[in-house]
């Protein structure tokens, strides 16, 4: 961390944990700022990326609770799809190695 800021690349709910973090050093770094634009764009900050947050993770939790009824009503097809994802995936790695 580097003045307040991760510097890494974390999970999907990690990012959101980070930009909520993220985003409260950056208003507190500009918190002792006296202007009035300034005070009226970082109060507009915090509730646009307050908003993104949330947004991002209901729809990440609406998304998860899909596929997951998917997978649950299509048990054999899911398993099709994944086994032929695996074949796919090994079968370019496998030709990546060779070339090398």
């Amino acid at each position: 961390m580097k003045n307040g800021i991760h510097h890494h690349h974390p999970r999907a709910k990690d990012s959101i944990a980070e930009l909520k973090h993220d985003s409260r050093a950056l208003l507190a770094a500009t918190a002792d700022s006296a202007e009035a634009g300034v005070a009226a764009a970082r109060k507009r900050l915090a509730q646009a990326i307050s908003q993104a947050a949330d947004n991002l993770q209901q729809n990440s939790v609406q998304k998860a609770k899909a596929v997951d009824k998917a997978i649950r009503e299509n048990p054999y097809k899911s398993i099709a799809v994944a086994t032929g994802l695996g074949i796919l995936a090994g079968f370019f790695i496998s030709r990546r190695f060779r070339r090398i």
